[in-house]
């Protein structure tokens, strides 16, 4: 595996500025931008995870490490797009209607990301129609729902309802997630699957894909 040290560090770390240089540094070294994703940055991204699940790493550490990853995201995805590069697996994901909470919406999508998951945020008070129109336009593999709060759960199944409604249910996998959701509620509403945190989201999308 052709490990960038320097790269996996700064993301490990969480250290935005140095993932940022060391990228720069690769890239002028002739590094091609999928390598770096998927040899350096998602066996870092993939590293944060576990040092969460074991409680060694927190909520902080887990958003420094998405931002440093992000950072040299950044860097990357115009130079994938120029050579018509794609990730394989495309994941929607955004807070449900009526609930305007985003942390952890925000540590998943960049766990994900750092995945090498391409993903598109849709952001917060998400209606069932935004969600399906976001499936319909980007033809997602996956939609991933989250909730905070116990009176905002329900709109996960009104949006599971309105892609059946749409016809959509059967083209994608849908997850949910947020405190106050449960494995039992997953099932009771019809969705695929459901994640604890941000770390087992990650494997279970790639459980889901066969990634």
């Amino acid at each position: 595996m052709a490990l960038n040290q320097e790269l996996y560090d700064a993301i490990l770390n969480g250290d935005a500025k140095k993932a940022r240089a060391a990228t720069e540094t690769a890239l002028a070294a002739g590094a091609q931008p999928m390598v770096l994703i998927q040899e350096s940055m998602v066996p870092a991204m993939d590293a944060v995870g576990r040092l969460f699940e074991c409680e060694e790493y927190f909520v902080p550490e887990l958003l420094l490490a998405g931002r440093a990853m992000k950072g040299a995201m950044e860097l990357l995805k115009p130079l994938l797009a120029a050579a018509g590069q794609k990730m394989a697996i495309r994941v929607v994901i955004g807070t449900v209607k009526g609930d305007l909470h985003d942390i952890g919406k925000n540590i998943v999508a960049s766990m994900l990301e750092g995945g090498g998951f391409e993903v598109i945020d849709l952001g917060t008070d998400v209606s069932p129609e935004n969600f399906v129109a976001a499936v319909e336009e980007r033809k997602p593999h996956v939609v991933c729902m989250s909730a905070l709060l116990t009176v905002t759960m329900p709109a996960m199944k009104l949006t599971i309802d309105a892609l059946q409604t749409a016809g959509l249910r059967t083209r994608v996998k849908v997850l949910i997630g947020g405190a106050p959701v449960s494995s039992q509620y997953a099932k009771e509403i019809g969705a695929d699957g459901y994640s604890e945190n941000a770390g087992s989201a990650v494997t279970l999308v790639k459980s889901l894909m066969g990634a």
